[in-house]
């Protein structure tokens, strides 16, 4: 027994070596950490359960039956996040570059089909150079398979992907079904085809980061929804979001203790909307000011920030939070805008999660170049959104909601359960001044006359209460109770129930 015992001890080691000390090192020297010292750093320590250490391809071409390295080139298996199964894939950059064979996607393969039979969240790490070139068609059809299960697994588990070196080809396609894509940045890049073949193909030279590098993909193109400085914030950063994450769509949200009254007024909020309706507010104070311990983890920070998306607890549970930025151009929405927070809705609806809208938006971004880009189908597309959600959704207008935009933000006629305005709310079709040259186009040429005009249109309507007369606003609240009425709508809220018409799915305006 002795004997047995002490090769299964020397087997493990052998597997926890994966390619070796010298690409250990080498891992180490780019400031990445190995595949298995990320799992110890998310999960919580000493409960991380390993499947399949000792797999090991089975391919006999080019070479390939000389070279075997037990687990393949992933680390599978499960663990805990504060006390919450999680279930994790770490791929490992130092066995043949993290490619994916055969036997490498049936380790991912089998941690999905568990992960949506036990209805846990899923995270995988990523760092690898794409498919095995070796095993051919056999890779591409293991990426097939774990891509079906990304999609089966959709609305069902949280699927989270965390890009921690490179991410080629067939590897970008599985977090891109995911449900969030958090990168490193300057060690980590995702592209479908890397710099030499841009250059081969299109003659364009380009760097790997200037390719997929975090900054292309948090600023430009909004894959990934945020990044960090280095493997260990970002793994950090992975267990706080975790915490903000129930386990399934069918399970409470999770409670956490906290030390903030529900019923504390902050009476700086009633100086927060500047004089000057024109001039800029941070609506990031408000957020923070409202939920619990200031405690805010943005989503796509860097992307659209007209418009904010993110987590929050009221009363120690989640709340997910869109709000317009006045900071950023007025807080006006744009195609971008409208995807990013149209995308963060359809999140917070599939798992339950309460949405809390906060509205100072001017309308839709005029121009030629947002026309031409779709602007009509990306704003449909939040509209959408908002409409077919069901969770409790509370709206709070601040202060501008004109035109379209004020009916697409959560508005009573789209189903808001609770919307509330402040005293300094403008709800009306327009600006005043543009509103004006309109009706009164004839007396444009008087001055004197068109800032009566003018007037005349603010006091009638630049303010919350013709919409409240009509009940399209539930109350006009002082900004200083506003934490005090959130918490006690979620409380009215959460048992809320909506039955939908039948249909097999909708057909968002993709």
């Amino acid at each position: 027994m002795k004997e047995v015992l002490a090769e299964l001890e020397q087997r493990r080691e052998t597997a926890r070596q994966g390619g070796g000390q010298r690409r250990i090192d080498a891992q180490h020297s780019k400031g990445k950490l190995t595949a298995r010292e990320r799992i110890e750093i998310l999960l919580d320590e000493g409960s991380f359960e390993e499947f399949d250490m000792f797999k090991q391809h089975r391919c006999t071409d080019f070479g390939m039956e000389e070279q075997h390295i037990p687990g393949d080139g992933v680390v599978t298996g499960w663990g805990t996040v504060n006390g919450r199964t999680v279930y994790v894939f770490s791929k490992d950059f130092t066995v043949f570059g993290g490619s994916l064979s055969e036997t490498h996607a049936e380790k991912i393969i089998k941690l999905q089909d568990m992960a949506l039979q036990n209805r846990a969240p899923i995270i995988g790490l990523f760092d690898a150079g794409g498919a095995r070139i070796q095993e051919g068609v056999a890779a591409l059809g293991g990426y097939g398979e774990v891509f079906q299960r990304n999609v089966l697994a959709s609305g069902v588990i949280p699927q989270i992907s965390l890009i921690m070196g490179p991410c080629a080809g067939g590897d970008v396609y599985s977090p891109a079904m995911t449900d969030f894509i958090f990168m490193v940045r300057d060690t980590s890049y995702m592209f479908v085809t890397g710099p030499d073949v841009v250059k081969t193909v299109t003659n364009e030279t380009v760097t790997a980061e200037e390719l997929g590098g975090a900054s292309v993909h948090t600023a430009k193109s909004s894959i990934a929804d945020g990044a960090f400085d280095n493997d260990v914030e970002a793994l950090q950063e992975m267990r706080r979001l975790i915490d903000f994450l129930p386990m399934n769509n069918l399970a409470d949200l999770p409670e956490l203790t906290h030390y903030d009254d529900p019923e504390r007024l902050d009476m700086s909020l009633d100086t927060l909307i500047p004089d000057n309706p024109n001039k800029p507010y941070d609506m990031k104070e408000l957020v923070l000011k409202t939920v619990d311990e200031g405690d805010f983890f943005e989503i796509q920070g860097s992307f659209a920030k007209n418009i904010l998306t993110g987590f929050g607890r009221v009363e120690g549970r989640t709340v997910g939070i869109i709000a317009n930025q006045p900071m950023v151009l007025a807080g006006v929405l744009d195609s971008d805008a409208s995807r990013k927070a149209a995308r963060f809705v359809r999140f917070c609806d599939c798992f339950g999660i309460p949405v809390l809208t906060f509205v100072d938006v001017p309308g839709f971004l005029p121009g030629t170049s947002q026309e031409y880009g779709g602007l009509i189908k990306h704003g449909a597309k939040l509209l959408f959104a908002y409409a077919e959600a069901t969770v409790p959704k509370i709206t709070i207008i601040t202060r501008k909601a004109y035109g379209g935009a004020y009916d697409v933000m959560s508005s009573k006629h789209i189903r808001g359960d609770i919307n509330y305005a402040w005293p300094t709310a403008e709800i009306a079709v327009m600006g005043a001044k543009g509103a004006v040259e309109i009706l009164y186009r004839s007396e444009l040429g008087d001055k004197d006359k068109i800032a009566r005009r003018t007037k005349d249109y603010e006091d009638r309507f630049a303010n919350p209460f013709v919409a409240a007369e009509r009940g399209y606003i539930d109350d006009v609240i002082r900004p200083h109770s506003t934490r005090r009425r959130i918490a006690r709508a979620l409380a009215l809220l959460r048992s809320k129930k909506v039955e939908m018409p039948w249909k097999k799915h909708d057909n968002i305006p993709l």
